[in-house]
C-alpha cells in the first residue's frame, strides 16, 4: 500500500513537471499550435508515395552501419605483408585499406554482415531515389510549385552517385582499383586541364598515394553531411508545399486528403522502416556482395576478370565500351573523344536535361498555375514516351557494360554484340517512344469507348430479332472521376510566319506534345465539376 502511494505520488510529480515545462516553452515558442498542425498533417495513402521513404530508411541504415564500419576501417595506402586468417593472401603485399577490409569481413565478429548490409543499403538507396524520381516525372509532380524541390532531388541523386563511388573505391581491391583507373582516364580526357586535374586529385601520377584518404574523408564526412542537408531541405519543402495526390472524388487541386501523421502515418511508416531493415538484413546474410578477398589487392598492371561496377554507374561503362576509338590531335594535344563524349559530355547532358525539364515543359505549355493533382501517365503520352525512351536508353547502356560477360556466357562474339548494342542504343529509345505513346493513346481511346458505350458486365442478351449483344453498364463514379478530372493543356495554334522564332518553336513543341490527345465526352454539368476540381488554389488555402 505504501509503495503504491509512493508510485502514484511520483507519477503526479512527473506529470506536473511535464505540464509546467510545456507551458513554459509554449509561452515562448508556438509549440502547441505547431505540434497540433504537424500531427494532423494529411499524408496520401497510395503505395507510390512510399518510394521516397524507402530511400530515407535505406539512408538511415547506411548511417548506422557506416558509423560502425569507421571504427575498424583504415584508409591508409601503406604497404605491408598480409598476416591475417585468409590463407590464399598470406605473404602478399597489401595496403592498410585492403587489409582492414578483409579483417572486417573475416575476423571481426559480425563484420561481414554489417559490411554487406552497408553495401546492399547503398544499392537500395540509389535505386529508391531513381524510382522515386521516375514516379515524380511520370505523374508531373515536378510542376509549380515544386520545381525547386525537383532540382534538389536531382542534386541529391547526383551526390548519392558520388557517395557510392567513394565507398566503392575505398577497399583498394583489384575491382575498385580498376574503377579508379577508369576514373583517372576520364579525368585526363578533359581538354587542356585534364592532366593537371588528375595530378591534383591523385596527388601525382596514377595510382598516387593520397586519393584513398581523400575519398575516405569525402565518404564519411563531407558527402554524408551534404546528403543530410539536402534531405532535410527536401523534407521541409514537402511539408510546406504539401503532397500531391491522385484524383478521386473529394480530392481537388485545392485540398489535401489522406491519413493524419499521428497515429496512422507514423505507424505505417515505422512498419515500413522495420520491413526495409529486415529485407536488407536478409540480403546481407544470404546474398554475397563484393567479396574483396577473392579479387585480391589492387595492382596497376592487373585487371579483374569480369570487372563490373555497381549498377548506378554501369551506364558509363557501357557508353565507354560502345564508343568508337575516336581521337584527334590538336596542337600537340590529343583529344580522346572515345572517353570525353561518353564519360563526361553524356552524363553532363543527362543531368542538365533532368535539371531543366520542368522549365522546358513550362515553356511548352505556357502554364504558370499551381498543380497538386498527379497526372496519370496515359494522359500525358509524350512525356510518358520520353520517360520510357530514357529508361530503355539507360538499360541498353547498362547491358552494354557487361558485353564481355554476356558474350562469354552465351558463346557470342564480343564485336557482334557491341555492334548490336550500338544499334539498340539509337533505335531502342525511338522504338520505345513510339510504342509507349501509342499505348497511352490506345488507353485513352479505351476510356472514351467506356464513356460512350458503357462498361461490359459479362452478360449477353438476345434481342427479339435473335441478335446477341453484350450488356453494358455505366462506369463507376470513382473511375468516371479519374477519367474526366485530368489537366490537359490545349495545343497552341500555329502563329503566322512573321511571328518571332521563339513563339513558332513553342507552338511547334506544343502541338507535338499535346496535339494527339483523345478528348473525352462530358456533359456541361461534368465539365463544371472538372473545372472546379482543377481550379488553382488561392494562396494559403492548402
Amino acid at each position: 500500500m505504501v509503495f503504491r502511494r509512493q508510485r502514484l505520488r511520483t507519477r503526479a510529480v512527473a506529470r506536473n513537471a511535464a505540464r509546467t515545462g510545456f507551458v513554459v516553452i509554449d509561452r515562448r515558442l508556438p509549440v502547441a499550435v505547431s505540434a497540433k498542425r504537424l500531427l494532423r498533417k494529411a499524408f496520401p495513402d497510395h503505395w507510390s508515395f512510399l518510394l521516397g521513404e524507402l530511400a530515407l530508411y535505406s539512408f538511415v541504415v547506411l548511417l548506422l552501419t557506416g558509423t560502425w564500419l569507421t571504427l575498424f576501417f583504415d584508409a591508409g595506402t601503406t604497404q605491408s605483408t598480409y598476416r591475417g586468417s585468409y590463407a590464399p593472401l598470406q605473404g602478399l603485399p597489401v595496403s592498410a585499406a585492403y587489409d582492414s577490409t578483409v579483417h572486417i569481413s573475416l575476423d571481426v565478429r559480425g563484420g561481414l554482415l554489417i559490411r554487406q548490409l552497408h553495401h546492399w543499403a547503398a544499392l537500395i538507396f540509389v535505386a529508391a531515389i531513381a524510382v522515386h524520381m521516375l514516379r515524380i516525372f511520370f505523374t508531373g509532380a515536378f510542376r509549380r510549385p515544386r520545381e525547386i524541390n525537383w532540382m534538389i532531388g536531382v542534386t541529391l541523386f547526383l551526390v548519392t552517385l558520388l557517395e557510392g563511388f567513394c565507398g566503392y573505391s575505398l577497399p583498394d581491391d583489384l575491382l575498385s582499383g580498376t574503377g579508379l583507373r577508369t576514373a583517372n582516364t576520364i579525368v585526363m580526357s578533359i581538354p587542356l586541364v585534364g592532366s593537371y586535374l588528375a595530378f591534383f586529385v591523385w596527388g601525382g601520377p596514377f595510382p598516387g598515394h593520397v586519393l584513398n584518404g581523400r575519398l575516405y574523408i569525402l565518404h564519411v564526412l563531407f558527402v554524408p553531411g551534404l546528403l543530410i542537408a539536402l534531405i532535410t531541405v527536401h523534407l521541409i519543402l514537402v511539408f510546406y508545399l504539401k503532397h500531391t495526390q491522385w484524383s478521386a472524388p473529394g480530392r481537388t487541386n485545392r485540398n489535401v486528403v489522406g491519413r493524419p501523421l499521428f497515429p496512422h502515418f507514423v505507424a505505417k511508416s515505422t512498419g515500413l522502416f522495420f520491413l526495409v531493415f529486415g529485407v536488407l538484413a536478409v540480403l546481407a546474410a544470404t546474398v554475397q556482395i563484393n567479396p574483396v578477398w577473392e579479387y585480391g589487392p589492387y595492382r596497376a598492371d592487373q585487371v579483374s576478370t569480369g570487372a563490373q561496377p555497381d549498377w548506378y554507374v554501369g551506364f558509363l561503362e557501357g557508353a565507354l565500351r560502345l564508343m568508337p576509338p575516336w581521337e584527334t590531335a590538336v596542337a600537340g594535344h590529343t583529344v580522346m573523344w572515345n572517353v570525353l563524349l561518353p564519360a563526361v559530355v553524356l552524363p553532363g547532358v543527362l543531368f542538365l536535361a533532368l535539371y531543366g525539364y520542368p522549365l522546358f515543359e513550362r515553356f511548352v505549355t505556357g502554364d504558370r498555375g499551381e498543380h497538386h493533382l498527379c497526372d496519370r501517365p496515359r494522359d500525358r503520352p509524350t512525356r510518358t514516351a520520353l520517360g520510357a525512351a530514357g529508361i530503355v536508353w539507360y538499360a541498353v547502356l547498362l547491358a552494354a557494360g557487361g558485353n564481355d560477360v554476356t558474350a562469354f556466357s552465351f558463346h557470342l562474339s564480343v564485336n557482334a554484340l557491341t555492334w548490336l548494342f550500338r544499334v539498340l542504343v539509337v533505335l531502342g529509345p525511338v522504338l520505345a517512344f513510339v510504342v509507349t505513346k501509342r499505348i497511352c493513346l490506345a488507353l485513352q481511346s479505351h476510356e472514351r469507348r467506356l464513356l460512350t458505350e458503357g462498361q461490359e458486365t459479362g452478360e449477353v442478351v438476345q434481342s427479339v430479332y435473335g441478335a446477341l449483344e453484350p450488356r453494358h453498364a455505366d462506369v463507376a463514379p470513382e473511375r468516371l472521376y479519374r477519367f474526366l478530372v485530368r489537366d490537359l493543356p490545349v495545343p497552341e495554334p500555329a502563329p503566322g510566319p512573321d511571328a518571332p522564332a521563339r513563339r513558332r518553336l513553342r507552338a511547334a513543341l506544343s502541338r507535338w506534345y499535346y496535339g494527339r490527345g483523345v478528348r473525352l465526352p462530358m456533359t456541361p454539368e461534368q465539365r463544371r465539376h472538372v473545372e472546379e476540381a482543377l481550379a488553382e488554389p488561392e494562396r494559403g488555402t492548402r
